[in-house]
């Protein structure tokens, strides 16, 4: 029998796909800690190598670009945190951690939240589901040997959901996700309809450093957007979260966003949000607690 296209499908199989995972009931609260007027969520994919790694690249070249993120951009942005007193999220394949050797730790020492981010940067909507979970449940251990203490959210690499990838998620019993897009503010995900108490800390590409600072010689890929064109988009994404009393997450890479032109504006960009007093720096984990206890 003949697959079917998706204009042939009956209401049940779209609707289906639709509803396997959705985003439930809005979870911004009345007020922020200490009467703040917004919550900030500064998150760090600390990918390093590893994608050059699962996409097979191993000639130094590739993995030199990586490698900056761990030698250069780590220690850039952990300055620039300390500076702002701003905790934060890093978001480390299992490799990369691995691979650098007290940087886990670092971020640990610093009051940052340490989470998962698959093991080798996977692409897990090509993995069956048995492979996808095992990859998940030796970077949970992984992380949580370096860390000391057991992840409590995940951003999936490439912020994909396989079919499984919920399921896994919440095998492991972790707080939150923060991979999805259905909302500038967090929300409950609902599984098939049902509320699964799983809190989503959305991503979106606007909020995302490589979506501009991205380059690929062989490709048309290339950072079309200055640094100050990005700034000024996230000046006024967090001017119009402040201004909704709600959530201004930003997702960035070491290797990408702490090179010197970009932590520049990053530090202008804090010394904005920190201008305006009121004002909650949250990790995720902390932002997920506080949103769901609301």
């Amino acid at each position: 029998m003949t697959e079917q296209q998706p204009w042939q499908w009956d209401e049940r199989t779209w609707r289906g796909h639709v509803e396997r995972v959705r985003a439930g009931r809005p979870l911004r609260p009345e007020s922020w800690p200490g009467g703040a007027k917004v919550a900030v969520a500064l998150s760090f994919d600390s990918d390093h190598e590893t994608p050059a790694l699962r996409d097979g690249e191993v000639l130094p070249g590739k993995l030199s670009q990586g490698e900056y993120g761990a030698r250069v951009g780590v220690p850039r942005i952990l300055d620039l945190l300390r500076r702002f007193e701003a905790p934060s999220t890093f978001f480390v394949p299992a490799v990369s951690a691995l691979l650098h050797d007290g940087e886990v730790k670092s971020y640990v020492d610093d009051g940052h939240e340490v989470a998962l981010h698959g093991w080798i940067h996977e692409r897990n909507t090509l993995l069956p589901a048995e492979a996808e979970r095992d990859l998940a449940l030796r970077a949970a251990d992984t992380l949580e040997r370096l860390a000391g203490t057991r992840p409590a959210g995940i951003r999936t690499p490439s912020w994909d959901f396989s079919a499984h990838t919920l399921d896994i998620v919440r095998e492991l019993g972790l707080a939150y996700d923060s991979s999805l897009m259905a909302d500038d503010d967090c929300y409950e995900i609902l599984a098939d309809g049902e509320p699964t108490g799983l809190v989503e800390v959305p991503v979106e590409w606007i909020r995302d450093d490589m979506a501009y600072f991205a380059m690929d010689r062989f490709s048309s890929l290339r950072p079309y957007t200055t640094p100050r064109g990005v700034l000024s988009l996230w000046r006024d994404e967090f001017d119009v979260a402040y201004a909704e009393g709600g959530v201004f997450q930003l997702t960035m890479h070491p290797h990408c966003i702490g090179h010197r032109s970009r932590v520049a504006i990053l530090t202008e960009l804090l010394e904005h949000i920190a201008s305006r007093g009121d004002v909650w720096f949250a990790t995720h984990a902390q932002l997920a607690a506080y949103v769901s206890a609301g």
